[in-house]
């Protein structure tokens, strides 16, 4: 069993929590952090990546920094608060989904998996 693919309000969440908590990166930095985390971007990462945060910038959650480069802007307490508890959600879900297929995968292979 695999993670869903994050796309919408998810990616959204993930992304600014994870510039809240690293600072300033490029699309393919954040790419690279989501992917540490068991996340997975749907469609092409980067086109997915950079159209979230666009709607981000334009909230003031985030602040473009550069071509391609991104930064943590701000927000309320709140927001922040609920973004971080839906993102923590996501990555134990994935990282969940990681040790079931490792279990299987020791246990005898896929097959006593199904």
């Amino acid at each position: 069993m695999t993670l869903k693919p994050l796309r919408g309000i998810e990616l959204r969440y993930a992304l600014t929590v994870t510039l809240a908590d690293e600072g300033p990166m490029s699309v393919a930095d954040l790419h690279y952090q989501l992917t540490l985390h068991g996340l997975q971007v749907a469609g092409r990462a980067s086109k997915s990546i950079s159209d979230a945060l666009r709607w981000e910038v334009r909230l003031g959650r985030v602040l473009p920094r550069g071509r391609g480069y991104y930064g943590y802007g701000e927000m309320p307490r709140a927001t922040e608060y609920r973004m971080r508890k839906r993102v923590e959600r996501l990555r134990q879900a994935a990282e969940a989904s990681a040790e079931e297929v490792e279990r299987a995968v020791r246990g005898g292979g896929y097959d006593s998996y199904y």
